[in-house]
């Protein structure tokens, strides 16, 4: 749906409020629903409180200790389930699929302002794809309107062509790209295998009918990066910005430029809407954005560093947090407000990691204390973690609160993954912890 701000929730003064970094860290923990970590309710009504304030949640296939969006979930909501979203997604579709910030899954009522990608992915590849492999796209179209959902295995294999970064399978690309044009959806996912349907067989037609005009539809997706980081700033890698302006020119625009010019006049207007708030956070570099809706939660925040209150009012929590969520996005401000340098090296080569694969940061009440490389091994019916490293200055045994906090969030991750065992790393410096986690599970 459409992000109605309340006038009156406007930036207080003339410039932009200052506000300390123990401020700032105090306030995304509050927004992201980690003050304390995984106290929404379990099931639909907790995932979709995460998606109406955050709005938009990076997919991706790796799953190793859960794939993306379940860690981003699992930080959150109570007992979460990947069954849950599943339903969420392939059952009721109150969520889809769709390219926002990368691969992304966002509510299904916000699908008039998001298919500004469909409506765009389809004029580019009617130009190309469409045309080029016009007899194959009219084959796969007949074939799923008479026989149903199909995946790009159903079908023989065609000559491999040109796709994005590899060449590919001409029935996989075809599916691909007319699942970017939103001609078909996702009727399920079998594992990572993409099952397709028709768009129409998927979601209502009143909802297919609607579509936004293109320069509302872009400031959607430039408010939606604002909505689920709740602290950005108007630089930053590219990857931050991916989709929220025209990169090229494809007939009207609304007259937005494209680029970084788009990007730079649709974020003005969003502050003259109310719709971002200016932030200057002491020590941090360049004015941040606060989304409108969100004044109340700094407010908040402001009251709880000043009493010396924990967060949310409750004993601290930990959460591993996922290395695309929302709240690590953004790696300079991680260096600049948590003084924590996070890669996610999985795709480094393995010998120059300074971490390991698939490592997650891990979040102790307000602060980025260390990181931990947690693995499901269904065959064995284990949560193995692979390796744990700490930030300089915090010992894990020492920190008041700090080992029923983790073993807390352990638990929940072993019970995500549905195995019983914990194996644990058997380096010296992690034995009095390893024996302190295992006695809170007994």
């Amino acid at each position: 749906m459409a992000i109605a701000i309340d006038p009156s929730a406007r930036a207080r003064g003339t410039g932009p409020l200052e506000i300390s970094q123990d401020v700032a860290r105090r306030y995304l923990a509050l927004h992201h629903f980690l003050a304390p970590p995984r106290t929404l309710p379990s099931g639909d009504d907790g995932i979709l409180a995460v998606f109406d304030r955050l709005g938009s949640v990076q997919f991706d296939p790796i799953d190793v200790a859960g794939r993306n969006h379940d860690l981003v979930l699992l930080a959150r909501v109570a007992d979460y389930r990947r069954a849950d979203m599943d339903r969420l997604l392939y059952d009721s579709r109150a969520l889809y699929e769709t390219y926002n910030k990368g691969l992304s899954i966002v509510p299904t009522s916000e699908l008039p302002w998001y298919r500004v990608a469909w409506d765009r992915a389809r004029q580019r590849h009617e130009g190309e794809a469409f045309d080029e492999h016009a007899p194959l796209v009219e084959e796969l179209l007949a074939r799923i309107r008479e026989t149903g959902p199909m995946s790009s295995t159903d079908v023989e294999p065609r000559a491999a062509i040109d796709w994005y970064w590899r060449p590919t399978n001409q029935v996989r690309a075809i599916l691909e790209a007319l699942a970017e044009a939103g001609i078909l959806g996702l009727a399920r996912r079998d594992g990572n295998r993409r099952v397709y349907d028709l768009a129409e067989r998927l979601f209502p037609a009143t909802t297919l009918a609607r579509g936004a005009p293109v320069r509302e539809a872009f400031r959607h997706k430039l408010l939606s990066r604002h909505r689920a980081h709740g602290l950005l700033g108007t630089s930053g890698s590219a990857e931050l910005w991916i989709g929220t302006s025209p990169r090229v020119t494809l007939g009207s625009e609304d007259g937005i430029p494209s680029g970084a010019a788009g990007r730079r006049e649709l974020h003005a207007e969003l502050i003259d809407r109310g719709d971002l708030l200016p932030v200057d956070v002491e020590g941090v570099r360049g004015t941040r954005f606060v989304p409108g809706a969100e004044e109340e939660r700094l407010d908040q925040a402001e009251r709880e560093v000043a009493a010396g209150e924990p967060p949310g009012g409750r004993r601290a929590g930990v959460a591993f947090l996922a290395a695309l969520d929302p709240l690590v996005w953004d790696r300079d401000l991680l260096r600049s407000l948590y003084g924590f340098d996070y890669i996610w090296e999985v795709y480094v080569p393995a010998a120059k990691r300074r971490w390991g694969y698939y490592v997650l940061p891990v979040l102790y009440g307000d602060r980025l204390v260390g990181r931990i490389e947690p693995r499901i091994e269904r065959k064995s019916d284990t949560l193995r973690i692979a390796g744990l490293w700490w930030e300089t200055g915090f010992d894990p045994v020492a920190e008041p609160g700090f080992v029923p906090a983790f073993t807390a969030a352990v638990d929940a991750h072993r019970r995500f993954g549905g195995v019983r065992r914990l194996a644990w790393p058997r380096e010296a410096r992690h034995r009095e912890l390893g024996r302190l986690v295992r006695g809170g599970l007994a």
